[in-house]
């Protein structure tokens, strides 16, 4: 399976659209995801030429922050995740980031999973962070070293 990691356009924005109604309770729009893509770094991955995910990350000063990450449900477990957050963490490390972070629901085990593997440390928990259902958002950090 031949992963590529492109920045976002319009045509990946709308199936990132589409994938955020499956992934996410409160969905981001296409205008949403182009808009704020325009103010960040906002990839798409495609498999063998299908569109497999997506992700986005801000910039302040030199800190970075991973918005969202997303993955098809066919491609999940066939390094998707893993190749976005690579690309993310490259684009970071070029930039000159110290540091990036992100929040993940505590239930999501294959997410924690991913993000530990790739050296995300466990700094912090946001309480009631996240809505239907109610949970907590554990914080994680990935520093340069």
């Amino acid at each position: 399976m031949n992963i590529e990691i492109r920045k976002i356009d319009e045509l990946s924005a709308s199936f990132a659209a589409e994938l955020e109604k499956i992934c996410f309770d409160h969905p981001w729009s296409k205008n949403a995801i182009m808009e704020e893509a325009e103010r960040g770094y906002f990839i798409a991955a495609f498999c063998d030429g299908e569109f497999a995910g997506y992700a986005g990350m801000t910039a302040v000063l030199d800190e970075r922050s991973i918005c969202n990450i997303a993955t098809v449900p066919e491609f999940r477990g066939k390094g998707v995740g893993l190749a976005i957050v690579n690309a993310l963490l490259e684009n970071a490390r070029q930039t000159g980031a110290s540091v990036v972070m992100l929040e993940v629901r505590e239930s999501n085990k294959a997410a924690i999973s991913l993000y530990e593997k790739v050296g995300f440390t466990l700094v912090g928990k946001r309480r009631k962070f996240y809505d239907a259902p109610m949970e907590d958002a554990l914080l994680y950090n990935f520093y340069f070293v």
